[in-house]
């Protein structure tokens, strides 16, 4: 079923030439989902709650996205940052405003990917260790835990599909440039 899903959002995603990339993106999605369900294991360790994890998994992402760009089109692939139908006047301002956009891509994938995790997983620590602390009284918070994990659960696999469909989009770009 994984493989399934996957291969549909790469042809649908990333379009006419994605598929030679489906293993790549495939391996990602299933090391996003299975680190994040790692980490609901109690003491148990989440690798992708660490800036510097996410970070290199984007930093693949952005690195590889651009030399498949590159090699596909040549210098051609810097008309991804100027937009057709505009203006040269404007023109000075839209291509640093792109090229800015671009760049950033692996901060923004990195840090949604490495936030959510963290802030869940931490949600959990908290209640669990208040629900311990309360004694009898805990009834409440460990009900409330229990709806947390569901949400962590349902956390995790966005997050992986989240990652997967943004690297897609990303690949689509440098595929047809538009």
């Amino acid at each position: 079923m994984s493989y399934e899903f996957v291969i549909d959002m790469v042809d649908t995603k990333a379009g006419h030439g994605g598929r030679d990339l489906f293993p790549f993106v495939f391996t990602l999605f299933m090391f996003i989902l299975f680190s994040n369900l790692l980490g609901l294991i109690p003491y148990s360790f989440t690798v992708t709650s660490h800036i510097i994890v996410t970070f290199a998994l984007a930093a693949v992402v952005f690195i590889g996205v651009t030399i498949i760009g590159i090699i596909r089109h040549g210098w051609h692939f810097l008309r991804l940052f100027v937009p057709e139908g505009v203006p040269v006047v404007l023109l000075l301002l839209l291509v640093p405003i792109e090229l800015l956009s671009y760049c950033i891509r692996p901060f923004t994938l990195s840090i949604r990917l490495f936030a959510n995790m963290l802030a869940g997983h931490t949600m959990l620590a908290i209640f669990g260790g208040f629900a311990a602390s309360v004694g009898l009284f805990a009834i409440f918070p460990l009900g409330i835990n229990v709806l947390l994990v569901g949400l962590e659960l349902l956390v995790a696999a966005l997050q992986a599909y989240v990652f997967a469909i943004l690297t897609c989009l990303y690949l689509r770009d440098a595929l047809h440039l538009h």
